[in-house]
């Protein structure tokens, strides 16, 4: 994802999570070979009449002025403090501190992982802070504070202070109008964005008409980031501290026996489609000072902000398939993980840098050396959109649209379905969201037992379960993704939610036994498998 974050210069327009919300009535057809103008002109048509412009004749393909669809947001003067520099440099924090002092606020993330740290850290320090997810909302009595992933940000409430972390993913073509949607929308006092350098031209220039108070703050890192001459090597010179980065599963786990083989470390795993808890265990295990687990092997995921003491980064790779190809990192995604190394506050004086092999090392030093680009992207033609805003990317909607399409639903139930949460590359996480629409198009009425035996749960003996287990993990978030929202049609809540819980700690038993056993690492399975029987 961070390889598209720098190439784009506009960010996206469509905040589509809510257009569709006060349609009601017949069911309408989501053809498959439409594209996402179909979502955009349709969003436009429907916010205009609501607005009570009455029968004047529309330009419905005029996306110009998307700021004018916050009306909460545009009664205010905003200010808003622009918090940039690069990794460990202590801009988040500072926003943070500003969140905790105000008397009500929202801080809104890219990560539930960073989210469920934010709400812990003001509740630690006596602010009552709701939590909520897409798959979770975690209230707190007297809370005037949220603790959000961006897609669940409220932009009908009015707040003191509001934080939007990783400003720079309004250039991202999947995720962008979401954060693009924050940043127009939230109906702040203070509004404080955090992020990187690259994207405060455009973010004054998008808020010129808005008629906000724009400052910006730059801060530089407060630990020296040292790249090494010389690369790794053997792993025999791994030590406590390191973190080695791959961008493949296969590539982790594989990383992750070799250097345990070796007998002096243990290694904890963070990678993406590990199920939130697993990842948030393995990061608390690795930073825990007395833990055993003192290596940790990790993908891209650690790039986004995740709180990590990590004294040395090892790229194993400069190289990662993104889907279309096996390419170069970009110059951005070698940053944001690069700057890991090293945290204020933490036992390592300083973060240090380098590859595996020595033939990566010119493009790790060329990237840290040089600046990060502007956003920027070339001009979407065929609709009026203003030069600084792109379509966001609607390739996974369009994919659960061609499922559902023939479905007997309505318009709105049909675009709840092709938001959610699905990995639609996952066969078993499709094969369920099949599953859970032609029920809930049956008979209103889904069951998770009708497609999921409670009690069937092992731990995976290998790879390839393990990586059906992950899947089974993302049907089960999808069915409480829902149940948040068709509460009476999917009933069973706790039921799935207790069962996304054991997923996850069956997969972290799976991790553990990959390690050699000493009587630590015993007793701690033991420990896990007495919480997994609290929910059976």
């Amino acid at each position: 994802m961070a390889s598209l974050l720098f190439r784009q210069r506009r960010v996206s327009a469509l905040g589509v999570s809510r257009i569709l919300q006060a349609v009601n009535g017949d069911s309408f057809r989501l053809q498959p070979e439409s594209n996402c103008r179909t979502f955009a002109t349709f969003g436009v048509i429907i916010r205009n009449y609501s607005s009570g412009k009455g029968t004047a004749k529309l330009d419905f393909t005029d996306l110009t002025r998307p700021h004018t669809w916050y009306l909460n947001a545009r009664k205010k003067q905003r200010k808003v403090f622009l918090h940039v520099g690069p990794t460990n440099s202590g801009k988040t924090y500072h926003a943070l501190k500003r969140l905790e002092s105000s008397s009500s606020g929202v801080y809104c993330g890219p990560l539930r992982l960073l989210a469920w740290e934010v709400a812990e850290r003001l509740n630690k320090a006596r602010v009552p802070c709701d939590l909520i997810t897409g798959q979770e909302k975690d209230e707190v009595d007297g809370a005037k504070h949220k603790a959000v992933t961006v897609e669940m940000a409220d932009v009908t409430s009015d707040y003191e202070c509001a934080v939007i972390d990783e400003i720079q993913m309004l250039g991202c073509k999947t995720r962008g109008f979401s954060f693009t949607r924050a940043l127009l929308g939230i109906a702040a006092d203070e509004l404080h964005l955090c992020g990187d350098a690259a994207a405060v031209p455009l973010i004054q220039e998008l808020l010129k008409v808005t008629g906000d108070d724009v400052q910006v703050r730059s801060y530089e890192r407060l630990l020296p980031l040292v790249p090494l001459e010389v690369p790794l090597g053997s792993f025999s010179n791994i030590r406590t501290g390191d973190c080695i980065v791959s961008f493949s599963r296969k590539g982790i786990y594989k990383l992750k026996k070799k250097i345990e083989t070796g007998g002096k470390h243990l290694c904890s795993v963070v990678y993406g489609s590990l199920p939130p808890e697993t990842r948030t265990r393995q990061a608390r295990m690795f930073n825990d000072a007395s833990s055993e687990f003192d290596v940790l092997v990790a993908g891209d995921a650690i790039g986004m902000g995740l709180n990590l003491n990590i004294s040395r980064i090892i790229f194993s790779t400069m190289k990662k398939f993104d889907g279309l190809e096996r390419r170069d990192l970009t110059l951005p995604e070698v940053k944001q993980i690069a700057g890991r190394a090293g945290r204020y506050g933490s036992k390592y004086p300083m973060g240090e840098v380098t590859c595996l092999d020595a033939e990566d090392l010119p493009l790790l030093h060329s990237s840290l050396k040089s600046a990060s680009p502007t956003l920027q992207e070339d001009f979407l033609e065929n609709a009026k959109l203003s030069e600084n805003y792109f379509f966001a990317n609607c390739e996974e909607m369009l994919k659960v649209a061609a499922v559902i399409d023939e479905l007997p639903l309505s318009l709105q139930d049909k675009y709840l379905f092709c938001i959610s949460p699905v990995d639609m590359d996952d066969e078993i996480s499709s094969q369920g969201l099949t599953q859970f629409a032609e029920n809930y198009a049956k008979k209103g009425l889904v069951r998770l037992k009708e497609i999921f035996s409670p009690g069937s749960l092992q731990v995976p003996k290998t790879h390839s379960a393990l990586k059906e287990l992950e899947s089974i993990h993302k049907v089960l978030e999808l069915y409480v993704w829902l149940s948040f929202r068709l509460d009476e049609s999917f009933p069973d809540h706790e039921l799935a939610s207790s069962q996304k819980a054991i997923c996850s700690m069956l997969i972290e038993e799976f991790l553990e036994r990959l390690g050699f056993q000493n009587p630590t690492s015993r007793k701690l399975n033991s420990l896990m498998a007495k919480k997994r029987r609290q929910y059976l």
